[in-house]
């Protein structure tokens, strides 16, 4: 069988000078504590704390990075379980083997990255997947997922994680993140995410009935901004941080209140039009910004994904299963409405994502580069990979400086790939931050303290932890 053995300096410098002075940063920081402040880790996992039920329910079903990839080489989702719970164990051992046979589609991504660091560092794993040893690194996987040294809240712990963020519905009880912060047992902070978009896509099918979990008077649109605003503090009461928003463009144009009104009643009346919807959602945009204004929840904004791009995957499977397409952002015109009222807001934060690796350079660092408010979030989704992060560092820090960075964003739902994901990051900042030593940019003091901001200080000085 290959060997799975990941090397001590991947990632770092190919030059030997280069990468020794990388090596030296990269292990100031290589065991620092995790701060993680948006991902998909679902908190009832950590509240009950049961065993994982088995590999392939750990790191397949809930992990579109995976899947998508083995789809698009072949492999029908519904043979891996796509959308549906833990599988029965002929099933699941089924769609593991799918995985270990086409463990040559992952080659060059950063998926077979976080896999070879999650295998090795987590479970020990020390030869390649493959079809022939499938069945025994399952068994050597589920032997460790029954044991108390694997089960979620021992490995939270492992991980060094000290803050997580879930992403949660507004309507949420939030009776989990309640059950996690009492307990003493757990030592890291688990904080829900304000995460509101459904309640502002008011074109969306069944809207006039979703909008009344929002609770309180949503009859009238003063009743339904009451009702957003009552459980934004709601979340806040809950340790909650910061709102996400993941609209399918930037636009924030707030609308004169008589014209929100009507099509507001439209939309309760389902006569709503689609022009009207995406001008109240841009609106309601605005209106976010100055809610977060107000209670000083940090916004981020992450728009430029066409949600669910094959509609029969989509009735078949749910969303979140591997179809969600980038499409081309436009930030500078989108969003002066709302940063020419807010941007200079004091307290305010807002941290920009995309999806459009140009958009770095030509808008979200300018704008970082003249206004307070604004971050550079990090490379995240179909950016999260070496070559664009690299293109990230040097598109930004050179425009913005390293204090509008936002730090590292893992953005995942596969709990076991947080800290190879966070390593990952931690390896690249130290090669870049390296290459500007050695070019003489920087002194080997200076790159070190940043590095050590980059990973710790700067992710809670920007979602104000």
């Amino acid at each position: 069988m290959a060997a799975l053995t990941p090397h001590p300096d991947r990632l770092l410098p190919a030059d030997p000078g280069v990468r020794s002075l990388a090596r030296r940063l990269y292990e100031t920081v290589r065991e620092l504590p995790i701060v993680s402040p948006h991902g998909h880790v679902d908190p009832k996992i950590l509240r009950d704390d049961t065993p994982f039920a088995d590999p392939t329910s750990l790191f397949v079903q809930p992990d579109h990075y995976v899947t998508r990839l083995l789809h698009a080489g072949g492999v029908p989702l519904e043979a891996l379980g796509v959308g549906e719970g833990p599988l029965p164990e002929d099933r699941a051992r089924a769609a593991w083997r799918l995985l270990c046979s086409h463990w040559h589609l992952l080659r060059g991504t950063p998926v077979r990255y976080w896999f070879d660091s999650s295998f090795a560092a987590v479970f020990g794993i020390t030869s390649r997947p493959s079809a022939e040893n499938a069945d025994a690194l399952y068994d050597r996987i589920a032997e460790q997922l029954a044991q108390p040294s694997h089960r979620p809240r021992a490995l939270l712990s492992r991980f060094g994680i000290s803050f997580l963020a879930t992403t949660d519905d507004p309507a949420d009880d939030l009776s989990a993140h309640r059950a996690l912060r009492d307990d003493p047992a757990v030592g890291t902070v688990v904080a829900p995410t304000f995460r509101p978009d459904r309640y502002l896509e008011v074109g969306r099918p069944g809207w006039p009935a979703l909008v009344k979990e929002l609770g309180g008077d949503t009859d009238s649109y003063a009743g339904y901004l009451s009702a957003l605003q009552d459980r934004r503090r709601y979340f806040i009461e809950n340790g909650a941080v910061s709102a996400d928003h993941g609209h399918f463009d930037a636009g924030t144009e707030p609308l004169a209140e008589a014209d929100a009104v009507r099509i507001y009643r439209s939309a309760l009346a389902g006569t709503v039009t689609p022009a009207e919807a995406t001008a109240f959602r841009r609106h309601m945009t605005f209106e976010m910004a100055r809610m977060s204004c107000d209670d000083g929840l940090v916004m981020t904004l992450h728009p430029g994904i066409w949600r669910n791009h094959h509609p029969a995957t989509a009735a078949r499977f749910g969303p979140d299963t591997g179809h969600d397409i980038p499409v081309a952002v436009e930030y500078t015109r989108a969003l002066r409405p709302l940063l020419e009222r807010f941007g200079t807001h004091l307290g305010f934060h807002l941290v920009l994502f995309t999806v459009d690796p140009t958009v770095y350079s030509r808008e979200i660092a300018p704008l970082a580069g003249f206004y307070p408010s604004v971050y550079a979030g990090a490379p995240w989704w179909f950016l999260d990979n070496p070559a664009e992060i690299r293109n990230y560092q040097r598109a930004v820090t050179e425009i913005a400086g390293f204090g509008k960075l936002s730090g590292f964003i893992d953005d995942t739902r596969a709990f076991c790939s947080i800290p190879a994901r966070h390593d990952m990051s931690r390896r690249l900042d130290a090669g870049f931050l390296a290459s500007l030593v050695a070019e003489h940019r920087l002194d080997e003091d200076e790159a070190m303290d940043t590095l050590t901001s980059l990973v710790v200080s700067q992710p809670r000085a920007v979602f104000k932890l």
